[in-house]
């Protein structure tokens, strides 16, 4: 039996991307981005708040860390609840002691279960970006467009009820898209997304809708790929972190202005054992000179400004 020639042919296949999202190009070959006062290095804290349903949907994916055992899951159940109640305090302690604001990705039931929560982040002048529903509203390309466009939109009401303001941000669960995400975010009114990871500065995005820039959540830097993935300690992260910052001041001295996320997770981050040395990194970050904390849409405020 012969192969169909038909089966190899592929309309995107050719030199570069194989979409039209945006060009491809290499960061030497771009102009050099100025961020406001000089600065040559903006620090991004994102912080994951989000709620985990008992039972996971599987549909189209278990999130990473839903529940894993039999249920009813109390040990992971009660442990994501930790960070709720106690780690996303810690965390936004350690950035209210150096004057950092920071963004805030969170579940739509978080603002419907702890409003009295969503309160506390806004008082201190953070930023809250949507993060889909709970941590049962996951994306993929097998998600019919019509639900997903509702799941989406269902996330930034009810942001924007329990806010005031409808979120500017969009952090999908898993960083995970569909084929019809960048443009349903442009229909419902969202500015930017964190979830293509391809980059270290912002990358903007052509829709049949509109245009939409993504600003990289690298997930090698995250809190749970470095403590919970690989294994390693609380200071071995805060060692890469430093190294990281000081890699990217080096090339913005030649290179132009750079970015670096913190991607944080509560109930990793916020434990006893491991806030003291968050404390400390902080506090050492924010002392670099050329280098500060902002916000998601201080990023994009100004990328937008300089395009």
């Amino acid at each position: 039996m012969t192969l169909d020639p038909a089966y190899l042919e592929y309309p995107m296949r050719r030199r570069g991307m194989d979409h039209d999202l945006y060009p491809y190009s290499a960061l030497p070959q771009r102009p050099p981005v100025q961020w406001p006062g000089a600065r040559a290095l903006q620090i991004w804290p994102v912080i994951s708040l989000e709620y985990f349903p008992m039972v996971p949907s599987d549909t189209p994916f278990r999130a990473p860390g839903h529940m894993q055992t039999a249920y009813p899951d109390y040990r992971h159940y009660t442990a994501r609840e930790y960070g709720t109640r106690i780690g996303i305090y810690r965390l936004l302690d350690a950035f209210e002691k150096v004057g950092a604001r920071v963004s805030v990705a969170c579940n739509a039931a978080i603002a419907a279960r702890y409003p009295e929560l969503v309160e506390d982040i806004l008082a201190g002048g953070h930023e809250i970006i949507a993060h889909s529903t709970d941590m049962n509203g996951t994306i993929a390309s097998g998600l019919p467009r019509d639900a997903e466009a509702a799941l989406i939109g269902e996330a930034l009401d009810t942001l924007e009820r329990a806010t005031g303001t409808r979120p500017r941000g969009w952090h999908s669960i898993a960083r995970s898209q569909s084929f019809n995400t960048p443009q349903l975010l442009v229909e419902a009114g969202v500015e930017y997304m964190c979830d293509w990871v391809n980059d270290e500065l912002p990358v903007t995005f052509s829709t049949p809708a509109g245009a939409i820039v993504n600003i990289p959540l690298n997930h090698e830097l995250s809190d749970r790929q470095i403590i919970n993935v690989q294994q390693q300690s609380v200071d071995s992260y805060a060692q890469q972190m430093e190294d990281a910052a000081a890699w990217l001041l080096a090339e913005a001295a030649t290179g132009g202005g750079r970015m670096m996320p913190l991607h944080l997770t509560p109930y990793i981050m916020g434990l006893p054992y491991r806030i003291d040395a968050f404390e400390q990194l902080v506090e050492r970050l924010a002392g670099l000179a050329g280098a500060g904390f902002a916000t998601g849409a201080e990023i994009l405020d100004a990328w937008k400004a300089q395009q």
